[in-house]
């Protein structure tokens, strides 16, 4: 049972914790946003003494990412060996002090904003009840500024003040400097407690994620680390090097990445594995484990097929993959591996394997992938797939459904090609997010089926969409019958019968396009995914 201790801190003493280092910012707090109104009024509150609320710190050894600057003014490193007293509630109030204390100077949108301009009215009363504190000098009257009310000495104050302005500036002096700030110190607090109290006392619930608190905690300023700059890196280098990006696989989120570390590291992705694993083992591993997420990628796309990461069923898919081959050391796979990595993919793409658990299911995965390395096939009694064309017929094509997402992979891998002319479509990110995608075409187009009065939950089959380019969906097909638009193609592209192939439409007599039926097409097409779906499924293993 972790302990809180109560402390009142003076003015002097909490701002000399933050001048010599030992009072932080950790980054997952939020940028100083208050205004000057905000901070003129905190110090009128003080001035006046009213209460201005708790600050609360954690005190640790811990090295967290942090704020290494106030304003336009530098924040020393912490003393070596001594604890760090991180901000996790009074950040704004903090700043705000700080920031007038030393006369801060903070850009926002191109504007300066000077915070050594907050100055305190010396004519009205110091009871008064009105605002003495203020953002900017007046016109008229005589006035001081904080920051110089709190760093001049006596001297210069009796050259340039009458007496009675020098008493008031004496009052308000002795009220900043003495005024109790209340405090509470936890110490030594597990970094996941810390960061849920953060949530609790800041946030209105909204949890901090996994990736946010793991930068906090595997930041090394000696060694140069900081997690977020380096997934910002993996995903876009900016020309310093190959990245995801590159790759059309800018769309894998940090949570995958952080399994993935995990996975090669301990073997499990559970959110308690992750914030246990060591902060210099982390360090250590992730060029490694980074190397084999590239590996895989790069076996996604060429092997699998899958041009571009928008298509993948699920992204952790990546995680028993990237564990793969940083257990293999990135060797090249054999043509079992091939077969078993394939089958892997397939099973877990149609089965809903990570639509929930995943964390669980992702440890026998794991072992999976560790039965692949030897060479012996996996099980999967009891959670076989098995498909039949009812599944496919009239399954309703979702680009958030795993499934569809699972199907959309196999046309893929056919490399589809124009209808027009036959050449490559090219399959990107920006292009898939949405079922709308142009990219996404219905090829018995939904508002020729409405004509026909074909409702929508047949028109939307999965296996009436193909993938084709851009101009294509949007120019030259619309709502026009199948019949229509392919004797159209049929005339500018001599290799049609070859081209429709690579969508799965083997034959164009066959599959009922010349006679616009529709029915016809979804048997045809569908038996046609079926067989290779099975294919992959229950490979011939030799």
């Amino acid at each position: 049972m972790f302990q809180p201790e109560n402390q009142n801190k003076k003015y002097d003493f909490l701002f000399n914790d933050i001048d010599s280092g030992r009072i932080k910012i950790p980054k997952f707090q939020r940028d100083f946003v208050w205004t000057k109104e905000q901070s003129a009024k905190l110090i009128d509150s003080i001035i006046k003494g009213f209460p201005i609320g708790t600050f609360i710190f954690w005190k640790t050894t811990e090295e967290l990412r942090h704020f290494r600057n106030i304003g336009n003014i530098n924040l020393p490193d912490t003393p070596s060996g001594e604890p760090v007293l991180y901000v996790l509630d009074g950040q704004q109030r903090i700043t705000s002090l700080y920031a007038v204390r030393k006369g801060a100077i903070f850009t926002r949108e191109g504007e300066e904003i000077n915070y050594g301009d907050i100055c305190i009215l010396l004519d009205p009363d110091p009871d008064s009840d009105e605002q003495i504190v203020i953002t900017e000098p007046p016109e008229t009257g005589a006035y001081i500024s904080v920051y110089r009310l709190l760093n001049s000495d006596l001297t210069e104050l009796l050259q340039n003040y009458q007496i009675e302005h020098i008493k008031k500036i004496d009052i308000y002096k002795h009220r900043l400097t003495t005024y109790d700030f209340s405090t509470i110190v936890i110490s030594n607090y597990p970094l996941d407690i810390a960061c849920e109290i953060f949530t609790r006392i800041n946030t209105g619930g909204t949890e901090l994620t996994l990736f946010e608190i793991m930068v906090a905690k595997t930041f090394d300023n000696e060694r140069n680390f900081d997690l977020s700059a380096r997934y910002d890196v993996l995903i876009n280098s900016n020309n310093h090097g190959k990245d995801l990006e590159d790759a059309d696989f800018e769309t894998i989120p940090a949570i995958t990445v952080l399994q993935c570390v995990a996975a090669c590291m301990v073997g499990r992705i559970r959110r308690q594995d992750i914030l246990r694993l060591n902060k210099n083992e982390f360090i250590d591993a992730w060029p490694a484990v980074t190397e084999s997420i590239f590996t895989a990628v790069d076996y996604i796309r060429t092997v699998l097929r899958i041009p571009v990461s928008q298509l993948l069923p699920y992204n952790t898919l990546l995680v028993p993959l990237t564990y793969f081959f940083y257990k293999n050391h990135n060797r090249p796979t054999t043509a079992l591996q091939d077969k078993l990595i394939s089958q892997f993919f397939w099973w877990a793409s149609l089965s809903n394997r990570y639509s929930s658990g995943v964390e669980t299911k992702m440890a026998k995965d794991l072992e999976r992938m560790n039965e692949i390395l030897a060479g012996t096939p996996p099980s999967y009694r009891g959670e076989e797939v098995n498909l039949t064309l009812d599944h496919l017929r009239y399954k309703w094509f979702s680009t958030g459904d795993a499934f569809c997402k699972a199907i959309l992979c196999l046309y893929a891998w056919f490399l589809p090609r124009s209808f027009k002319n036959d050449s490559p479509v090219k399959i990107d990110n920006s292009w898939l997010k949405s079922s709308t995608s142009k990219n996404y075409h219905h090829f018995f187009p939904r508002a020729y089926l409405r004509s026909r009065g074909v409702p929508d939950w047949k028109a939307n089959s999965i296996l009436n969409i193909t993938i084709v380019d851009e101009y294509l969906n949007k120019n030259a097909i619309r709502a026009k019958s199948p019949a229509e638009y392919m004797n159209t193609f049929r005339k500018t592209n001599k290799h049609l019968e070859e081209t429709m192939k690579t969508h799965l439409i083997d034959d164009l007599e066959r599959f009922g396009i010349w006679q616009n039926d529709y029915e016809t097409f979804l048997n045809e097409r569908g038996r046609r995914v079926l067989e290779e779906l099975n294919n992959r499924l229950n490979p011939v293993l030799e």
